[in-house]
């Protein structure tokens, strides 16, 4: 049964023609039986098979159909072809322009619906009834005609709400897989910050270390062997931070790998300082305010500046540099100002972000600040060296 339903619902014009062919067939029956002029009886052929085409082709093409019904009806006033069965495809092209064609065709087959019963019993009135009676009858013939443009009109609204729910559901899916996207593409970025940050802080260290060992190996074993306690101390912190990033990677949120390896915080810069004086970069470190418990989006934010703009002092400063590191806590935020007094960085890396791989951690490090409603300054001092600025508000800007 379900198949045969679905067949009928694939060949609309084919279930139409079917009961055109029907509606034809008792028009003939009618046009044999019926008492009337030879005349009336040869125009009523073509009349009930053009009413017929009306059935068999009023989905393919509504608004033609519907002048063709109109067609017919004047026709019938004009030869004298009563009401007979084949009208009743009127009443079905009414329903269809109202729930199918065009806003004026379905206002036209309301109007023609309404003037049709009336025009119909002026030309063929009843002997038998009186006028109020005619009226009434008038009426009542009208009636199924209105209910079948109100069908048609509702069947209409209805299909275009659904089209529109269709329609909005679409979207909405359309802006759910772009909201995907943005977060994928901003999960990414996030990871290639905190990478970037953890292999370019600790490498930069192991590397600075390494080549001091290799220096003082024979001259001073003893630094030698601090240097390569510190290389492996930096390296197993490395490890801690790639794991905790390797297990955001595999689960998609902090799972137990992570919870051994807390995210940094404004407290580890002092060891960050440390380690950073070890490896032969003099800092002086002063923190100004009260310290107090932070966002830790703010937290994380400040030592990965710091982290970054030390790295980059490593790299850049040239022999015999020194950095200045200040940590103020204000009322409403938090400052950050790393100055050295080095050669600085090349124009291009804080201008332009830097091109083959350069400058990564200065666009970083604007994205860090902008998450949390900061603001960054970053540049070459006017007396030689470099400078960072960074003020972290303490509430996102809404």
């Amino acid at each position: 049964m379900q198949r045969l339903y679905d067949l009928l619902r694939r060949h609309p014009t084919g279930v139409d023609t079917f009961w055109a062919v029907l509606l034809f067939g008792f028009g003939m029956l009618w046009v044999v039986r019926a008492p009337m002029g030879s005349a009336s009886r040869i125009a009523a052929v073509p009349i009930i098979l053009a009413l017929a085409t009306t059935i068999a082709l009023r989905r393919r093409a509504p608004e033609k159909m519907l002048a063709l019904a109109t067609v017919c009806g004047i026709a019938q006033l004009v030869l004298n072809v009563k009401a007979n069965p084949t009208d009743f495809a009127m009443l079905v092209v009414v329903y269809t322009a109202a729930a199918t064609a065009s806003r004026p065709a379905s206002r036209f087959a309301l109007a023609a619906a309404l003037s049709a019963t009336a025009i119909s019993s002026l030309r063929w009135p009843n002997e038998h009834q009186t006028q109020w009676q005619a009226v009434v009858s008038a009426i009542f013939v009208t009636i199924p005609f209105v209910l079948a443009w109100v069908l048609g009109d509702s069947i209409r609204t209805r299909r275009a709400y659904y089209a529109q729910l269709e329609e909005r559901a679409a979207r909405l899916e359309k802006e759910r897989e772009a909201q995907a996207k943005v977060a994928v593409a901003a999960e990414r970025a996030r990871i290639a910050r905190e990478l970037h940050d953890v292999v370019a802080h600790n490498v930069s260290v192991m590397v600075v270390q390494a080549d001091g060992a290799a220096y003082v190996m024979d001259a001073s074993p003893e630094q030698a062997r601090q240097a390569l306690e510190t290389i492996s101390g930096t390296g197993r912190q490395a490890l801690a931070e790639m794991r905790r990033l390797l297990g955001v990677l595999r689960t998609g949120e902090p799972g137990e790998e992570s919870d051994y390896v807390p995210q940094p915080d404004v407290e580890q810069i002092d060891d960050l300082v440390e380690q950073v004086r070890g490896a032969g970069l003099p800092v002086d470190f002063k923190v100004v305010g009260s310290p107090r418990q932070l966002p830790s989006g703010v937290e994380l934010t400040a030592y990965r500046i710091v982290q970054e703009a030390l790295t980059n002092t490593r790299k850049h400063g040239g022999p015999d540099v020194g950095v200045s590191l200040r940590l103020t806590y204000f009322d409403d935020g938090l400052g950050l100002l790393v100055e050295d007094d080095g050669r600085g960085a090349q124009r291009e890396m804080y201008e332009d972000g830097g091109a083959d791989g350069k400058g990564h951690g200065l666009i970083g490090m604007r994205e860090r600040v902008g998450m949390v409603g900061g603001t960054l300054d970053a540049g070459p001092r006017p007396g030689g060296g470099f400078r960072i600025s960074a003020l972290l508000p303490l509430k996102p800007a809404g």
